[in-house]
């Protein structure tokens, strides 16, 4: 078997299902292979923080995942002390617990109702790569083998990815924790708290609700470090629940349980040539904080737009290559950010405890963490690099600001990004001519806040340019080089013959 695609993405997961759906939005096609033969309802994931809840709000999916979940509005650490999310300045202020396999249908529906075709029990073995494209070989369910030729391919397929391993990068790092017990219960007493978490000398539990009934344990017994591949019993759950918690609530008739270990590790280049890693194909770490799945689905956001760039023969020099110059260093961290939490819950030196129970007990008692830690932990201060001398806002998340002006019904600016194209919010008129130019390229909209700069923001809701000179000449001079910058040459300047020469060879 041998079939020809323009992008081959490689795992079925969160962040896969993302980058199919943006490349088939933006008109390019897209299959995806997964090697698990059947859709499954076990999940690990479960916290949808801000940010990633406005990236789906791009989407248009954010309000139909919402309701499948409960909204926590404070992440409790240990102690008493809490991250307060409610005063983000965003749509969502709060961490969504929903199950992971929610989030997988929304994208899932999203990317087949687009186009992108998704290919179950379909396992990528090998691959090659040469100047013009990428060749898959791939097993199916059936035993037989085939090929897969695609321009690019991203490897979204996990820790053990096969991609990164044909590749032949390493992933250096270490292991964090082992023997952490995972398991779905039910309980016959519901806990005080939405979210239950508290850590002792003897090990540490989390307890979230899924919404309908179901309840997510994450359990470390330090007493009891066993292989991933013993079995996980529920009375084992409960003792050390009961030893960290004074109780158990009650817990029964377990649908799941699973044991594991966390790595931190991350790799060095999430591009090679025609090839991207993306999730946790490309990163790794530990569960504290519940970054992994979102981390994923911010890197499909940023690369989808970028892949889409080089297939329609506009990206501009650099694009691709800058898809890893930014989400490397927030890779890197998380990574970082999540293990020191860790090593905090599980110190057992008394220095470092004696420094948990100071955050705990007095920090915790009388205030909460500065805003940057929320910022941080919702992923709402994530930014991107910028060169010298751009303006402040260049580089970082752009605010869902409400419109004067825009396309009917598209009345604030995440709206309008769910065209997947850059918008260059602008007052009413000023810019309008230029950015005609990048005719399918750039949407035009005007701030109710006639005070705001001029923006342009990127596909994926990052501020790519800012300017607060308002004398037209100067304004519309700068607007031009940024235009050309970002989203290439004008669509008047480029020619058919340069579009299919591009969209065969760009690098």
């Amino acid at each position: 078997m041998h079939s020809v695609t323009e992008v081959v993405v490689v795992g079925a997961g969160p962040t896969g299902l993302m980058l199919a759906g943006d490349l088939a939005r933006a008109g390019v096609a897209c299959t995806v292979l997964e090697r698990r033969a059947e859709e499954t309802n076990l999940t690990r994931a479960f916290a949808v923080h801000a940010r990633t809840l406005e990236v789906l709000d791009a989407r248009g999916l954010a309000d139909d995942l919402v309701v499948t979940g409960v909204r926590v509005g404070a992440l409790r650490l240990f102690g008493k002390l809490e991250v307060d999310l409610s005063r983000l300045p965003t749509r969502f202020p709060y961490v969504l617990v929903t199950p992971q396999y929610n989030t997988e249908q929304v994208l899932e529906e999203r990317a087949s109702a687009l186009g992108a075709q998704i290919v179950h029990g379909a396992e990528v073995v090998d691959l090659r790569q040469d100047p013009d494209g990428v060749e898959l070989d791939v097993r199916y369910e059936d035993g037989t083998l085939g090929t897969r030729r695609a321009m690019y391919a991203v490897g979204a397929d996990g820790v053990r990815s096969k991609v990164r391993q044909a590749l032949a990068l390493p992933f250096p790092g270490h292991s964090a924790i082992q023997s952490v017990m995972l398991a779905d219960v039910q309980l016959s007493e519901a806990p005080e708290d939405v979210l239950t978490v508290n850590v002792a000398r003897d090990g540490f539990i989390f307890i979230a609700p899924f919404g309908d009934g179901w309840y997510r344990v994450i359990a470390w017994d330090r007493r009891r470090e066993l292989p991933d591949n013993a079995p996980v019993e529920l009375e084992e759950i409960c003792e050390i629940t009961w030893r960290v918690l004074g109780t158990d609530y009650g817990m029964h008739d377990p649908r799941w349980m699973s044991r594991f270990h966390s790595d931190e590790r991350q790799v060095p280049h999430y591009r090679v040539g025609r090839v991207f890693l993306a999730g946790d194909a490309a990163h790794v770490h530990s569960p504290a904080g519940g970054q992994g799945m979102n981390t994923g689905l911010q890197d499909a956001a940023n690369l989808g737009w970028k892949l889409a760039a080089a297939m329609h023969g506009w990206a501009p020099e650099g694009l691709l290559d800058s898809y890893h110059n930014e989400r490397y260093p927030v890779g890197r961290a998380v990574v970082r950010g999540s293990g020191a939490l860790l090593r905090l819950t599980l110190a057992q030196s008394q220095a470092t405890r004696a420094v948990r129970w100071l955050l705990a007990n007095v920090v915790g008692r009388f205030g909460s963490p500065p805003a940057i830690v929320s910022r941080a932990v919702s992923g709402i201060g994530i930014s991107y690099p910028a060169p010298r001398g751009e303006h402040r806002l260049a580089g970082r998340r752009a605010p869902d600001v409400q419109l004067a002006s825009g396309k009917p019904g598209k009345t604030r600016l995440y709206k309008i990004l769910r065209g997947g194209r850059f918008v260059l919010l602008t007052p009413a008129g000023a810019g309008a001519a230029i950015g005609r130019r990048w005719t399918g390229r750039v949407d035009l909209a005007t701030p109710a806040n006639a005070t705001l700069p001029m923006v342009l923001v990127r596909p994926d809701g990052y501020v790519a340019w800012a300017t607060d000179e308002t004398a037209p000449a100067s304004r519309d001079a700068a607007l031009r080089t940024a235009l050309t910058r970002w989203c290439g040459q004008p669509a008047s300047d480029v020619t058919s013959g340069d579009r299919a020469k591009l969209r065969r060879a760009h690098e």
